[in-house]
């Protein structure tokens, strides 16, 4: 798995100019999947993208997480995280897992953060989105 975690201000997901996922503070989740994932795999990236300690504390050092300040997380699938450029210039994604393999993963992700008790949305699964977020800081990371 691979994630490209963005600390936010405010994000949201559309598609056909409806808004199907929007969350405030917190943190935006761009989730690529790759053959051979497992649940274990969801399972640690969930923990650490949850207790990741990059929100600032009283004194402004990045000392708390997702989970310590009551924000929200908004998960979003991207198997173009596993596009490979190397070679040509039309990227690869023969390390992407199957659709519906990922779709498993995906929402097997998505479960383990909700029963950590953050608030958290996504958008849809294999649909064309818009994603608009104010990236704060800017903090972004991949795992």
């Amino acid at each position: 798995m691979r994630a490209v975690i963005q600390r936010v201000i405010k994000s949201s997901v559309t598609i056909n100019a409806q808004v199907v996922g929007e969350i405030g503070c917190g943190l935006l989740v761009l989730l690529g999947i790759a053959n051979g994932d497992s649940e274990q795999d969801g399972t640690y990236l969930a923990d650490k993208i949850c207790n990741l300690r990059i929100f600032e504390d009283n004194e402004g050092k990045m000392n708390r997480s997702v989970v310590d300040t009551g924000g929200a997380i908004l998960v979003v699938s991207q198997f173009t995280l596993l596009g490979d450029c190397r070679k040509g210039r039309r990227p690869s994604y023969t390390d992407a897992a199957s659709p519906e393999r990922a779709k498993v993963l995906y929402e097997h992700f998505v479960s383990l953060i909700y029963d950590k008790g953050v608030t958290v949305k996504t958008g849809r699964f294999g649909a064309m989105m818009q994603v608009c977020l104010v990236n704060d800081g800017p903090v972004t990371l991949i795992i």
